[in-house]
């Protein structure tokens, strides 16, 4: 059987999933990978057949995408000759983890599209929602990438066919401490309102700060930049209090399966972070709109007395992936 499994390349989340999807696929038949999207910052350890730019959303410097860039760099040409070009035809099966180019080429051909996404569990009406639904981000949400079953990973099983996340084999194996500081990656902020924001919550407070704007590793005080690395960024986890990120679905996930308290800011423009940052509430983590100076009192709060939320995360890679082979194998060529 051959398989096309498809990876959406923008942000880190989506390429940090696959590293344990790919070696579960590899034993169900002939795989081939396809990644589209840029800005992301952590490596596939794995040869990729197909590599596109696809439509990104690109993250602006005061919290959230900066539209502008993301509408300024979509290429609509480029994008219609890579649906053409990739042949979904001389695939028995293509997965798809919210990746625009195969999910456009299977519907111009009429072939079943498999969506093994976050995205797909957030668009569940079974999933919390924030109050106020966005429409058009909502609709984005539906036409960015479609497909024709899909199959959710979320921070609960809200639904039949949406499970809990999937922590790559590399966080599960970390060894856990404690030393005392807080790990941020907040990477739609610019570097001087993070440390200002940062330098009012007070204290004796360590900050390690993984910045996508910073190319050189630079201390502010208590607060220490230095640029994103997938390692480096890990072991500060695992050996941190507590971990200040965007709603994304990863790395909060990762930090929660870690036990340790997170704190959360949703992208701007980003409606799935909202979705996301709903969830989360629901579990008793705490949210915040942006880093104005207003939030701060929320932010010293989580600081002095903030406590982690325990999770139950069992490892279902495999048993996820059968599910979605036998449902589905053999699909029309």
């Amino acid at each position: 059987m051959k398989i096309l499994y498809a990876i959406q390349g923008t942000g880190n989340g989506h390429l940090s999933r696959a590293r344990d999807v790919i070696p579960a696929l590899q034993k169900k038949g002939d795989l081939d990978l396809l990644v589209s999207g840029i800005q992301a910052d952590v490596a596939l350890p794995y040869p990729v057949k197909y590599r596109y730019k696809g439509l990104s959303f690109i993250f602006g410097k005061s919290g959230g995408v900066d539209l502008y860039q993301t509408f300024a760099k979509a290429k609509s040409r480029r994008f219609v000759d890579e649906i053409r070009s990739l042949p979904v035809h001389e695939y028995d099966l293509v997965l798809n983890d919210f990746e625009p180019v195969s999910a456009w080429a299977c519907r111009l051909r009429s072939k079943p599209c498999i969506g093994i996404s976050h995205q797909g569990a957030v668009l569940s009406a079974k999933a919390p929602q924030p109050k106020r639904v966005d429409w058009m981000g909502k609709m984005v949400l539906l036409n960015y990438a479609p497909v024709t079953a899909s199959y959710g990973f979320h921070f609960g099983a809200y639904d039949a066919n949406i499970f809990t996340p999937v922590i790559r084999r590399q966080i599960r194996e970390l060894p856990v401490s404690d030393e005392g500081h807080y790990t941020v990656y907040l990477p739609a902020y610019d570097d001087g309102r993070l440390v200002d924001t940062l330098s009012q919550v007070g204290g004796d407070v360590q900050w390690q700060v993984f910045s996508k704007h910073n190319k050189e590793p630079r201390q502010v005080g208590g607060i220490s930049l230095q640029p994103v690395d997938n390692d480096a960024f890990i072991r500060s986890l695992a050996s941190c209090r507590g971990i200040l990120c965007g709603a994304g679905f990863e790395t909060p996930a990762e930090a929660l399966y870690l036990r340790k308290k997170l704190l959360v800011v949703p992208m701007k423009n980003q409606y799935e972070q909202y979705c996301n940052a709903a969830a989360l509430k629901t579990m008793g983590v705490p949210v915040v709109k942006n880093l104005k100076d207003k939030h701060v009192p929320t932010i010293r709060e989580w600081v002095q007395r903030g406590q982690p939320v325990p999770v139950d995360y069992p490892d279902q890679t495999e048993e996820i992936i059968d599910r979605v082979i036998a449902a589905h194998a053999g699909g029309q060529r």
